[in-house]
């Protein structure tokens, strides 16, 4: 499997290398060069393995020339094996036609776990035997930092550095990344930043050749191809249980950076029949409006109870106009660069029509939130987080006739205020994370600067050179 980048002149490259670099240096994302498509009867095979067997045929496609399926399978036999449930990713039906996607069974009760699990395993595997060390660096709204740390705390030739807008994480969500005390880990806290102000500071380092060569950069947010690659599995394990190839299936997706979106978007054109993928956004609604009036235009980032959601800027958005632009890298770059540069663009007509045949999306206001909370509490017995509710309140507005799987993308426990606000129930932390609050904290605040945050790495982070 070869991959290329969505601004077409960076080098192409194999999996394991995809896997190791991150970014693209023509700093665009890489995606493979052409869709593996699974046969009718291979997805409908799928509905009595385990989720790991499931991984295996799902992934084994994109690994192809770096990883055997036996290989393949150990790898995920050890990220599965940490998980909380049995199926991983169970299904919770909540009535008819609505159904959650129980994403948080892992180390950190975030789905972000899923791929990071096993991203962790492939950068150990590919680093085995070589002098390489990597300088991951990565921003967080929360969840991936947490997932990521976990799943790479201790890890030879990997030293970790996360940024996280300060005072823009839950409690629950600081402290996992922040009482990680491991020597190779290193959370850093922006003064004043939002997460769009963390993101363009990690991108501006891969953009920086000499900084990122000097220090092999890699990624661990879902602008690395192998996180994405992973998150795919659970759309073909979900859909297969409520009957799919034979029966459609929709999919309500809680959306702010885009990746777990594009990963149901792979998934259906691997050959899974998704009836609608539904973008579910907070009121920063840079996505609603893109995918309803193509305007891709940036404003204000607004603080709600969704911190995760709270975006302006969604780098996987840029792979979806890719590959419905007739993959044209050229045409995407000039477009990105205009992008970067004002703050606005507008979709092409390719675009605009290429999402709009499989992608819908749903603005939801905290009152449809704290809605949404409220009637699977009172309505199914579950308890959800605010996140998930957001998924909900879209994938109810649905005609109905179809299954509607909302991913339910955190345990509730990583919220408890918001929850409890809608519902009256305070969660309460499984009895593996009941000791949180006790735990030591090590962090540096440092300013939302380039300049201060590449100094600091400088410091800490091995030279490749």
């Amino acid at each position: 499997m070869r991959y290329v980048s969505t601004r077409g002149t960076a080098p192409i490259l194999d999996f394991r290398d995809v896997t190791l670099t991150g970014l693209a240096a023509d700093g665009g994302l890489y995606l493979p060069e052409a869709w593996p498509v699974l046969p009718t009867e291979t997805i409908a095979g799928l509905a009595g393995l385990s989720y790991v067997d499931t991984a295996v045929a799902v992934m084994l496609p994109f690994v192809e020339g770096a990883l055997t399926a036996d290989e393949l399978r150990g790898l995920c036999e050890a990220a599965y094996g940490r998980f909380a449930h049995a199926a991983v990713t169970p299904l919770v039906q909540l009535d008819h036609d609505q159904w959650l996607l129980e994403l948080f069974h892992g180390p950190t009760l975030a789905f972000k776990d899923v791929a990071l699990q096993l991203l962790g395993l492939l950068f150990e595997r590919f680093l085995t035997g070589t002098d390489k060390r990597l300088t991951v660096v990565g921003a967080t709204s929360g969840d991936t930092g947490s997932a990521a740390i976990d799943a790479l705390a201790g890890r030879e030739g990997i030293e970790v550095f996360m940024l996280h807008p300060a005072g823009r994480v839950s409690a629950v969500q600081r402290r996992q990344m922040t009482t990680v005390l491991a020597p190779n880990i290193h959370n850093i806290a922006l003064d004043g930043a939002s997460f769009d102000d963390a993101q363009a500071l990690v991108k501006a380092m891969f953009n920086d050749r000499g900084f990122a060569d000097r220090f092999a950069l890699s990624a661990v947010n879902s602008i690395n191809w192998a996180r994405l690659m992973a998150q795919v599995v659970y759309y073909f394990y979900a859909a297969v249980r409520l009957g799919a190839p034979a029966r459609r299936v929709a999919f309500a997706v809680p959306t702010g950076n885009f990746g777990d979106v594009f990963a149901g978007y792979v998934a259906a054109k691997m050959g899974l029949p998704i009836e609608r993928l539904v973008v579910a956004t907070n009121v920063n609604d840079i996505l609603h409006r893109a995918l309803t009036a193509g305007d891709y235009s940036k404003g204000g980032v607004v603080q709600t109870p969704t911190p995760s959601m709270d975006i302006q800027v969604s780098s996987n958005f840029e792979r979806l106009l890719y590959d419905v632009g007739d993959r044209d890298g050229r045409m995407l770059a000039e477009q990105m660069r205009g992008f970067e540069a004002s703050g606005a663009m507008r979709l092409t007509n390719a675009q605009a029509e290429g999402a709009a045949a499989i992608i819908a999306s749903e603005r939801v206001d905290l009152d449809a939130m704290a809605g949404a909370m409220g009637w699977a509490c009172a309505q199914a017995g579950q308890v959800i987080d605010p996140h998930t509710a957001i998924g909900l309140a879209a994938a109810r507005r649905l005609p109905p006739g179809t299954p509607v799987v909302t991913l339910a993308t955190a345990h509730p426990a990583k919220f408890p205020d918001a929850v409890e606000r809608a519902t009256g129930v305070r969660p309460t932390l499984p009895a593996r994370l009941g000791d949180l609050f006790e735990r030591e904290e090590r962090y540096a605040t440092l300013a939302n600067d380039f300049a201060t945050v590449t100094g600091y790495i400088a410091e800490r982070a091995p030279s490749s050179q």
